[in-house]
């Protein structure tokens, strides 16, 4: 759930208008291109997908047992 949040946050950013999106670095069509704004979401995207693939398949940590 986490993914897919993480996911279309950064699709709405990759998909908006903003002030200092920068050069467009790949052109898509002839009207849309990514910008070099777009790689710093991406590669933050990135990130967060490693992060919560982590935490998703980290071996899980046994409490130990209390004191008798």
């Amino acid at each position: 759930m986490v993914a897919l949040v993480l996911s279309g946050f950064a699709l709405l950013l990759l998909s908006g208008q903003y002030v200092k999106e920068g050069a467009v670095v790949v052109s898509v069509t002839q009207d849309h291109g990514l910008h070099q704004g777009d790689l710093f979401v991406i590669g933050g995207w990135a990130v967060a997908m490693f992060a919560v693939g982590r935490l998703a398949w980290a071996p899980r940590r046994r409490r130990p047992d209390p004191p008798e």
